[in-house]
């Protein structure tokens, strides 16, 4: 497993899914939890352990409301972890803004509010440093998107 999903609520698992759909499509290996950084403070610690000894590299990080998951969850280790900010409230502003505005030295990257695709293709990008068959299929994906958004736009549009 290289990839580690963690959300807060099984009321996320719609949102969440873009994360894995995107990781799918690249071959990614991931698992997927439910945990809460309130409600089972240890657990999560034990599974961040066991993902850590099985070789993940990185770690998709969804919440809502006061969203602590992601940034504890990045206290706890030094793998990337991308924060994905879900609307449970204030149209997700306070979520976005409880994962963007982490402690100097602890870092989330955040994407936009319930955009776990983003997330997922975030690190696609960072598994790619390492792994060049992931880079290739990344680029590869990038040229077959603007040859398909030409494609569709290019004899302009009607309004």
């Amino acid at each position: 497993m290289k990839v580690a999903i963690i959300f807060g609520s099984k009321s996320d698992i719609d949102i969440m899914k873009g994360a894995a759909n995107a990781l799918k499509e690249f071959g990614i290996e991931y698992k997927a939890y439910i945990l809460s950084a309130h409600r089972v403070p240890e657990k999560l610690m034990e599974v961040l352990d066991t993902v850590e000894s099985e070789g993940c590299e990185c770690i998709i990080a969804g919440a809502g409301l006061a969203a602590h998951l992601p940034g504890v969850i990045a206290s706890h280790t030094v793998l990337p972890v991308i924060g994905v900010p879900i609307n449970a409230a204030f149209n997700g502003l306070d979520a976005l803004l409880s994962i963007v505005q982490m402690p100097k030295s602890i870092p989330v990257a955040t994407v936009g509010v319930n955009n776990s695709y983003n997330a997922g293709m975030l690190a696609v990008q960072i598994l790619s440093l390492k792994y060049p068959e992931i880079k290739e299929k990344l680029v590869n994906f990038r040229k077959e998107m603007k040859e398909k958004f030409i494609k569709e736009n290019n004899e302009g549009v009607e309004l």
